[in-house]
């Protein structure tokens, strides 16, 4: 970590900059006070389609029943509309 004054970062704001995004952090100082932080974002990449898929299969399996049966419980039954919304009346 570098401490730099207001007006070296005004000055050299370019190579300051530079310097930022190739992971250097600075603390910047009005009056020999220090008032702020300057620091690259933590940038997050996107995952690849593969590692989606890999990290699907990993979670656990769903039991449609017991989740069923788990939401009667706590919600109760008077209010569903129907045991299967898909099936056709």
């Amino acid at each position: 970590m570098k401490v730099i004054s207001q007006r070296e970062f005004r000055n050299n704001s370019a190579e300051v900059m530079d310097a930022v995004e190739a992971g250097e952090t600075y603390h910047i100082t009005r009056n020999g006070t220090e008032v702020a932080e300057l620091r690259p974002l933590v940038r997050r990449r996107r995952p690849t389609a593969a590692e989606l898929i890999a990290r699907h299969r990993s979670l656990p399996r769903v039991d449609a029943a017991q989740l069923r049966g788990d939401a009667d419980e706590f919600f109760g039954t008077e209010d569903r509309v129907a045991d299967d919304p898909w099936e056709r009346e």
